[in-house]
């Protein structure tokens, strides 16, 4: 039987939550929440994982001092190997570790990265994939934008979405498009 447990840090934006499970003595990390303009990330988490405890561990205190040194916006590098990729579907997988891959200060397009994992009409999938992710900031889905210039969804808000694009050096229109040559893939 394996615990589960949840950590709410604050940040620049609110709060976040990062729900893991502990097996022995390994643990690795089943969510992070992030607070949006309607719902504080804890709830997010009381609400999705009903057996869980609010606990502490040391490598989730490094993880989250980590994601706050990156929404100050500070280079900042994750390593995937906390992270339960058991959960996620293979063509989610292969979505979040394409867009692991796209480096800081600089974004992708949806149908892009769908040509990437092998599916060249699968923006949409893409989009639902990156619409789930279990680890935002880790998998900096906030990278991901329309082919158009639009900013598309992100599970904190649109404005953080745009926040963070905006700490990583990405410029906008006045209209609220991305404007970069740093288009990758």
């Amino acid at each position: 039987m394996e615990d589960r447990f949840y950590t709410t840090f604050s940040s620049l934006f609110d709060t976040f939550t990062i729900v893991w499970k502990e097996t022995g003595s390994d643990l690795q990390v089943i969510r992070i929440f992030l607070s949006d303009p309607e719902l504080k990330s804890k709830v997010k988490a009381l609400e999705s994982f009903k057996q869980i405890k609010l606990g502490s561990s040391s490598s989730i205190v490094l993880l989250g001092e980590k994601i706050q040194r990156f929404f100050k916006g500070e280079k900042v590098g994750f390593d995937l190997g906390l992270l339960d990729f058991n959960q996620c579907f293979d063509i989610q997988k292969k979505v979040l570790l394409a867009e692991y891959a796209i480096p800081r200060g600089w974004v992708s397009t949806y149908k892009r990265i769908a040509g990437k994992i092998g599916i060249p009409t699968g923006a949409r999938v893409v989009g639902n994939a990156l619409a789930r992710n279990p680890f935002p900031i880790i998998i900096p889905c906030h990278r991901a934008i329309k082919t158009n210039g639009d900013l598309g969804g992100f599970q904190g808000g649109i404005n953080m979405k745009r926040r963070l694009l905006e700490l990583e050096g990405i410029k906008f229109s006045e209209r609220g498009k991305v404007i970069t040559d740093k288009i990758y893939y």
